[in-house]
């Protein structure tokens, strides 16, 4: 039985499972406040409901899981002191987190585009299924944000700096280098997904088997980004001088770089703290990233106007100061994010 249908998602009971349709198509199945006002409440129930033994979320249509979050409506609140700034962050914050807890077999099937908040939707659960068109990114920096919706706890954690490497240049992974970077904990054929679905449905310890599991990455940047800075990970990359450094450094140089010092630190912090600290953590760098410029101007050349060609204020690293990153930081007081 249907017990929550939305224009948008779709939340259903299917057997013994509780299925997470998000039915946005047309935009990449963008999540919005409204998905994930829908979304949260229904998770908590089936996690009681002692008929709901396993939840899966999926995609509707082949060519995105989720793609991200609505970032033009975002930045238009921003510009006018809406606070779906900052509605949006913490109850988005907060379902991330229920998930990351969830006491039941969450599966994520993440067939296509799974970008910015379609990670949140995934990385935090039990599983994650992967296909050949599975397209994994966090590009964030590229807009003036971070890897947010729990980057900094998941991301540090990938084996060597792969999870910095991703995190600075939103470096995209295709298929089955999703799982070998440990973002996917299984691999499919996309064709056979809908077959694992149903088996997941009617059995749903099918999970721990018939699907490929591969567990180890070579991580060609661990080298280059062993750094204890921006900077020198850029000095590592122009002393190295081969093509992937050079790509490397060609990417970075489009980055905000308010960004990707709030990433670097992110990173940092996130791989000694608690999920619950990183989503703390994090909810005060959208604070900081909303009362700033530069995600306003990342918005405007890669979404609005699309000339590629933001204007970043500072617009180099040596300009953006250690104040600035530790203000970044720092509590929001009774504005805080809680859990």
């Amino acid at each position: 039985m249907s017990s929550n249908t939305g224009k948008d998602v779709l939340l259903e009971r299917v057997g013994n499972a509780g299925v997470i349709t998000l039915n946005r198509p047309k935009i990449l199945n963008a999540l919005s406040l409204d998905m994930i006002r829908q979304i949260y409440p229904q998770l908590k129930k089936w996690e009681k409901d002692s008929e709901t033994d396993i939840v899966i979320i999926k995609g509707t249509g082949d060519r995105a899981f989720c793609a991200g979050g609505d970032i033009r409506s975002l930045a238009d609140a921003g510009k006018v002191g809406d606070p779906l700034t900052q509605d949006l962050f913490r109850e988005e914050y907060t379902l991330n987190n229920a998930i990351g807890t969830f006491k039941k077999p969450y599966v994520a099937l993440i067939s296509g585009i799974t970008m910015g908040a379609g990670f949140g939707l995934s990385v935090h659960g039990q599983f994650r299924v992967a296909t050949e068109k599975t397209l994994f990114a966090m590009p964030e920096t590229a807009i003036g944000l971070f890897p947010d919706v729990g980057g900094g706890y998941f991301l540090p954690r990938l084996q060597g700096k792969l999870g910095l490497f991703l995190a600075l240049t939103g470096f995209r992974l295709r298929g089955r280098d999703v799982q070998r970077a440990g973002v996917a904990t299984h691999f499919v054929e996309s064709e056979k997904v809908l077959q694992k679905e149903y088996q997941l449905i009617t059995i749903p310890a099918i999970i721990c088997t018939g699907l490929t599991i591969l567990c180890w990455w070579p991580c060609l940047s661990c080298r280059l980004f062993k750094a204890s800075s921006v900077e020198e990970i850029l000095e590592n990359l122009q002393k190295d001088g081969s093509a992937f450094a050079q790509k490397q450094l060609e990417t970075l140089a489009k980055m905000s770089p308010t960004s990707l010092k709030l990433t670097f630190r992110q990173m940092q912090m996130g791989a000694g703290m608690s999920l619950q600290e990183v989503f703390v953590m994090e909810y005060r760098l959208s604070q900081a990233c909303m009362r700033g410029s530069d995600f306003y101007e990342g918005v405007r050349a890669v979404i609005i106007d699309k000339d590629q060609n933001p204007k970043w204020k500072p617009s180099t690293l040596a300009e953006v100061t250690e104040q600035l990153v530790e203000e970044s930081f720092r509590s929001l007081g009774d504005r805080d994010l809680r859990l």
